[in-house]
């Protein structure tokens, strides 16, 4: 299974902070934001990663990260995505470095107390479809919202006024290669994006959608109020554990 980091868009809900640099090249605690789910996919066994960015820049990663010797890696992945076309827009991108192969898919803001690999393990298993993480938050109308029948995910609602559960879709998703035919089959939400809740619909109506929940907390960081909450977190308990 490959890793995708979606690290691109603009940032625009920290500006002025992201006026002159990449949203997940801002400090969380210690550490540049993109540190976080880059560990979160090493520690979950991927370490063929390719980080999608953008903007204006989009070489700083380069500088910061290299080719992932810090990390242990051998070797890591780029490439570019022009202007802000949404979640599955970036995910298209990859679709050459996939290879036919399963994908990792972590959103660059995305950090989590311990780590996704029970969930990997089990989408390795699973052999085809896709997974989606989920946690309970006391705001699920902030963002996708499954509805849930047992163990089975009936549909996803994308910032629902009336929440048919208490969790949410958080940006940490498994697909198989079947992925960049549903992309290619998706059109424009009212906001101009290709959304990657339609995405997982597509998995769900085909009956190939599982999910888990995550362990531990979980938090965005792409407000100052979740940049802040998300360093005091990761200086209390710390983040990526084993």
């Amino acid at each position: 299974m490959k890793g995708v980091i979606l690290a691109g868009g603009l940032g625009s809900r920290l500006f002025p902070l992201t006026k002159i640099t990449n949203k997940h090249l801002l400090p969380v605690h210690d550490q540049p934001m993109i540190y976080y789910p880059i560990r979160t996919l090493i520690n979950a066994g991927i370490d063929d990663i390719m980080i999608v960015t953008g903007g204006n820049s989009a070489g700083d990663f380069l500088k910061l990260l290299g080719n992932g010797k810090d990390f242990g890696l051998k070797h890591l992945n780029y490439t570019y995505q022009e202007g802000e076309g949404g979640i599955a827009d970036a995910l298209s991108l990859v679709e050459h470095f996939a290879d036919d192969e399963p994908v990792c898919v972590v959103l660059g803001d995305n950090i989590i107390e311990r780590n996704i690999r029970a969930a990997a393990d089990e989408y390795r298993a699973q052999g085809k479809g896709a997974k989606i993480m989920l946690k309970e938050v006391h705001d699920p109308q902030r963002f996708g919202v499954p509805e849930l029948d047992g163990d089975k995910v009936l549909r996803i609602e994308e910032k629902p006024k009336e929440p048919r559960s208490n969790y949410a879709v958080i940006g940490i998703y498994f697909y198989d290669n079947t992925v960049f035919d549903v992309i290619k089959t998706l059109v424009p939400s009212d906001r101009g994006e290709l959304e990657i809740t339609d995405v997982n619909n597509h998995y769900i109506e085909r009956g190939e959608m599982t999910w888990n929940e995550l362990d531990g907390w979980w938090t965005d960081a792409g407000t100052f109020e979740s940049l802040l909450r998300a360093s005091n977190l990761v200086a209390e308990t710390g983040a990526n554990k084993l």
